[in-house]
């Protein structure tokens, strides 16, 4: 008897704005997703991508600029024919209102993680197997890894450590998916800023938003597999 092998997924993980203390008013957890055996044709479209419009180095959301407008509209128009990719993001608006000594036990990291898990537990799928891979942002990025993995594994919620094949750590200049998962990322975040001042931005923006037909700021239902938006509102504690 045959037994169907589990499909493989990559997941591209980035954030904007994380920090507790940085003044932001939101604060942005995105993923980019795609079949594993899809990962390198789709990485190695990105860089010629780049090359045609000779983009050195990293696709990063805060270089986007006048001078290479045309290669960012190129890289949402490619993602966005892509079936294979996928993008989930997830806002939280309103980041100075949040009271975790309410409903987090007095812990920012804690209100981090069950962010970390609504992101990807709509994604990950009991009868799928996923590698991770998470930006590193500071020092505190392996913890925080770690208890991610021990997050995502709950028996609650039935996931098991096979679903989870992989979970690391990377510098985004080593991976071009995860330089896309900051790519929409900071747009996300940019937009639920309400910010005006690079047009360059703007135009990433409304290209996004014109081709599919809404805009960021609008949650999406969960069948929404392209480009997926959550937006959490805290809640007041008494």
């Amino acid at each position: 008897m045959n037994v169907e092998q589990p499909e493989f997924y990559n997941v591209y993980c980035d954030e904007s704005c994380h920090l507790p203390n940085d003044r932001q008013p939101v604060m942005v957890l995105g993923a980019v997703w795609c079949p594993k055996s899809e990962a390198k044709r789709l990485s190695d479209e990105l860089r010629v991508i780049k090359a045609r419009h000779r983009a050195r180095g990293e696709l990063k959301w805060s270089k986007t600029s006048a001078s290479r407008q045309s290669f960012y509209l190129e890289v949402v128009d490619w993602f966005l024919a892509e079936e294979a990719l996928h993008y989930r993001g997830v806002v939280v608006r309103n980041k100075q209102a949040l009271d975790h000594n309410a409903f987090n036990e007095g812990d920012h990291d804690l209100f981090y993680y069950k962010m970390q898990f609504s992101l990807l537990s709509k994604i990950l799928s009991p009868n799928r197997r996923y590698a991770i891979y998470l930006d590193i942002k500071d020092t505190r990025s392996r913890k925080r890894l770690q208890k991610l993995r021990e997050v995502l594994c709950n028996n609650v919620f039935d996931f098991t450590s096979e679903m989870i094949g992989h979970i690391q750590n990377v510098h985004s200049h080593e991976m071009e998916l995860t330089q896309l998962a900051d790519y929409f990322t900071g747009a996300l975040a940019y937009r639920h800023r309400e910010l005006h001042g690079n047009a360059a931005k703007l135009a990433v923006i409304e290209r996004l938003e014109t081709r599919l037909g809404r805009r960021l700021l609008e949650a999406t239902s969960l069948r929404e597999q392209k480009f997926n938006v959550f937006p959490f509102q805290p809640r007041q504690g008494l």
